[in-house]
């Protein structure tokens, strides 16, 4: 069983394989308590999965090592097995579904792995790994559920006590779950009074639905922006590790980590993928009780792909009140825009985007509907601006932001 002998020798380990990441004080990310940053997204990969796939993968025996790992992953855990195996001389085969981003599998490659795609899904990649484990002798390198691999993982923990004494609360994003179960071991073994929470996306809580009903679950399907912890079953040595250390778990919005993403990016220019940032999302908005608490986020992991961060960007502005959407019903004549854009301008306002739609769905025949995207500070100022535009005696409809 996993134990902290197994961590602090981890760890030891690891000192050549991995960066250590230094906390990084977020006060503005909740004023209600001081928040800590641990930015695993910096590690070398752009992800924490290196500590565990090289654990792992550095108490393989000689023959092991000479027959070579193999893994299955399209992200984070390809390229965590890919960069370890080549610092320890190990052949590595990734098996991948064919549609994985092309980014991804040349970053795998770049890291000294041979790539398997495989025709289909993610399971059909995992099945053929088996497959090919079987068929040629490598040894499988699990994402989560291995003990030495979760050992791996464990590591955060005592970087983080060794960063700072009188910690409260950790609160760790979880999937599969060998990232917390490795650091709620070492907070628990090294400091029992702190809490150790865990967050999951509410479209794939496998975890939290595990542990409330005292029994792994597997969820019929997963929808999330936070890939990384898409996971629809927990495993079983995860399982049992998490309902012995782990404190509480919750989950938060699409919006909610959208919101995180945002504030990373802003507040310290720092990317994070969408599994990076739930438990940013969750001391934002208040999901664990955190008020007057020294807290430490783990940010799992940077690798969000750069073609959906103009829209998380999107959502997090909209969610935060930072813009939001206007419909207004107006006469179709002459001086009603300006009118409009006067009072948006004279409340601190800043128009971005303007659509003038004439239809049949206003009260008036000579009726229009104008349609605007604001800049603002937040809800509060969206209210101000709503209340002047009504006060002028136009009528507004909802739309998004309001």
């Amino acid at each position: 069983m996993l134990n902290l002998d197994m961590i602090y020798h981890a760890s030891f380990v690891l000192k050549d394989v991995v960066r250590k990441t230094n906390l990084v004080p977020s006060p503005a990310i909740n004023p209600e308590c001081n928040v800590y940053l641990k930015p695993e997204n910096l590690q070398l990969t752009g992800s924490f999965k290196v500590r565990g796939s090289g654990y792992m993968i550095s108490q393989l025996s000689e023959e092991e090592k000479a027959r070579g790992v193999i893994a299955c992953s399209a992200g984070n855990h390809a390229q965590g097995v890919a960069l370890a195996a080549t610092k320890y001389g190990i052949k590595s085969l990734i098996c991948l579904p064919d549609g994985a981003p092309i980014s991804k599998v040349e970053a795998t490659k770049g890291y000294g792995a041979d790539v398997c795609l495989v025709k289909g899904v993610y399971d059909d990649a995992y099945k053929k790994a088996l497959e090919l484990r079987d068929e040629c002798g490598y040894t499988f390198v699990h994402p989560f559920d291995d003990e030495r691999v979760i050992a791996g993982q464990g590591t955060i923990g005592l970087e983080i006590l060794s960063d700072l004494d009188n910690i409260d609360a950790v609160v760790v994003p979880i999937g599969g779950g060998g990232l917390i179960a490795g650091v709620a071991c070492a907070i628990k073994k090294l400091k029992p009074k702190c809490k150790v929470y865990g967050v999951q996306a509410q479209g794939a809580p496998s975890m939290l639905n595990s542990i409330a009903n005292k029994r792994i679950e597997r969820l019929d399907s997963v929808s999330t922006i936070a890939d990384g912890i898409a996971v629809k079953e927990p495993g079983a040595n995860t399982f049992e590790l998490v309902n012995k250390y782990v404190d509480g778990i919750v989950s938060v919005t699409e919006d909610e980590i959208c919101s995180a993403i945002l504030a990373l990016i802003e507040q310290h220019k720092m990317i994070a993928e969408g599994a990076g940032a739930v438990s940013v999302a969750a001391v934002m908005f208040n999901k664990i009780p955190v008020k007057g608490k020294n807290v430490v986020c783990v940010v799992s992991g940077g690798n969000i792909d750069v073609t959906i961060l103009s829209r998380v960007i999107k959502r997090g502005l909209y969610k935060t009140g930072r813009s939001c959407e206007l419909c207004i019903e107006l006469m179709d004549k002459p001086g009603q825009l300006q009118k409009v854009a006067e009072i948006i301008a004279a409340n601190g306002g800043n128009v971005i985007s303007v659509s003038h739609e004439r239809g049949s769905e206003t009260e008036d025949i000579n009726g229009c509907f104008l349609r605007l995207i604001l800049e603002t500070r937040n809800y509060e100022h969206i209210a101000e601006i709503n209340k002047a535009l009504t006060d002028a005696g136009l009528r507004l409809h909802n739309e998004r932001g309001n």
